[in-house]
């Protein structure tokens, strides 16, 4: 089932720049979808189309089967949340209990309800223990867990996420990915995220479109989208890194391969397979000479 629909929407900047020339996009609820393109491709400006922040000049969102212009503002943030690149755009409140609060108070829900979805959200991202705490006290990976909560207190269908890697070291890159990745699994939330780290996409993500000069080139699962080396190289953008080097190995080592292994666990298994073929082949050399 298609959840949102965006159907050949253009968009220019008072600066006369075009951010999007006419894009075209199924999302699927329930997927993770990444968005992934070049700075300046149109990404940012794509996602916030899709919760009514900016209005195309032509064009349409459609979002559960209604166009989004129909709905309320209030309607749409509460289908559709929105976690900006800098947390620092998002958090306000001095405490993150305040902070995640906002959505739902500003929603009319009661004093119960509201303290209800503040833990809950808090309980989500694993941010609990945190609750009382400052803002300006938290980590940078926190602050994005807390901006997450915030929109998650609203309950929405659909989580978009701008760039939710940006400034993350290693391991706050994996708790992230992590994260999202469960609630998808175990909350059934649809997420879109926009990135332009090529590494995440098949490792995490369902499927991916690829955006240049504000269009999509592609759309696909990672491993057809990668599979189009060409197109990946026109659109300023590079294959992930495990499939860099089994690309290297199938031109220049001449290693036959159907599609190129994208991920350390797929690369494992075709070199594995390589490995112990060559050691069958030279076992049953000895054997037939001896």
């Amino acid at each position: 089932m298609v959840i949102i629909q965006v159907r050949d929407i253009q968009y220019r900047y008072h600066d006369g720049t075009y951010a999007l020339r006419g894009v075209s996009l199924d999302v699927r609820k329930g997927e993770l979808l990444a968005i992934l393109g070049p700075n300046g491709s149109g990404k940012t400006t794509l996602l916030k189309h899709l919760n009514g922040l900016l209005k195309p000049a032509s064009g349409e969102i459609i979002l559960d089967r209604q166009p989004v212009a129909r709905y309320a503002p209030k309607e749409v943030f509460q289908k559709v949340g929105m976690v900006f690149q800098d947390p620092n755009d998002q958090l306000f409140a001095p405490s993150v209990w305040d902070d995640v609060a906002f959505g739902p108070v500003n929603l009319g829900l009661s004093q119960d309800e509201t303290a209800h979805r503040v833990d809950e959200a808090l309980s989500m991202v694993g941010m609990s223990s945190h609750a009382s705490k400052a803002v300006d006290a938290l980590s940078f990976g926190q602050k994005k867990r807390v901006c997450i909560a915030g929109v998650l207190a609203m309950r929405p269908e659909v989580l978009v996420l701008d760039e939710p890697t940006c400034g993350l070291d290693p391991a706050g890159v994996t708790s992230i990915m992590t994260l999202l990745r469960e609630l998808n699994d175990k909350h059934g939330i649809t997420i879109i995220m926009a990135t332009n780290t090529v590494d995440l996409v098949p490792v995490y993500m369902d499927r991916l479109a690829i955006m240049y000069h504000g269009g999509i080139l592609r759309v696909g699962l990672p491993e057809e989208v990668f599979s189009n080396t060409e197109e990946i190289k026109y659109a300023c953008l590079e294959l992930p890194q495990i499939a860099q080097l089994m690309q290297v190995l199938r031109d220049e080592n001449n290693l036959p391969m159907e599609n190129l292994p994208l991920t350390v666990g797929e690369a494992r298994k075709y070199l594995a397979q390589k490995l112990n073929g060559n050691h069958s082949k030279t076992g049953n050399h000895h054997i037939r000479t001896s």
